[in-house]
């Protein structure tokens, strides 16, 4: 199963472009395979990032456009894509994708 990811940072902030790029990298992925935050990266203590991370199987696909938006800390993404691998989950980061205008 395909999920995708996105988050910002603040409340006010719009989530659009990622999920253009997502629709545009992923068209057939349903609107409930994707999970969106409207908070901090300091840490992946988000509750719809946590809900995601609580369904994924081994064999699932997580997209996300860049890798900060999984969070901010180096050292814990690094760690959160060590326990997608340890689970059979594949992380895609999608940033090459060029949308057209």
């Amino acid at each position: 199963m395909k999920y995708g990811y996105g988050r910002v940072s603040a409340k006010d902030q719009s989530l659009a472009r990622q999920l253009a790029a997502l629709k545009a990298y992923a068209p057939d992925l349903d609107d409930d395979h994707i999970f969106t935050d409207k908070q901090s990266g300091k840490n992946f203590n988000r509750e719809h990032y946590l809900k995601l991370k609580s369904i994924l199987v081994p064999g699932d696909e997580i997209l996300v456009e860049e890798l900060d938006r999984f969070g901010r800390n180096k050292a814990e993404i690094k760690a959160e894509l060590e326990w997608f691998k340890e689970h059979g989950i594949i992380a895609v980061s999608y940033t090459h994708l060029t949308l057209p205008t």
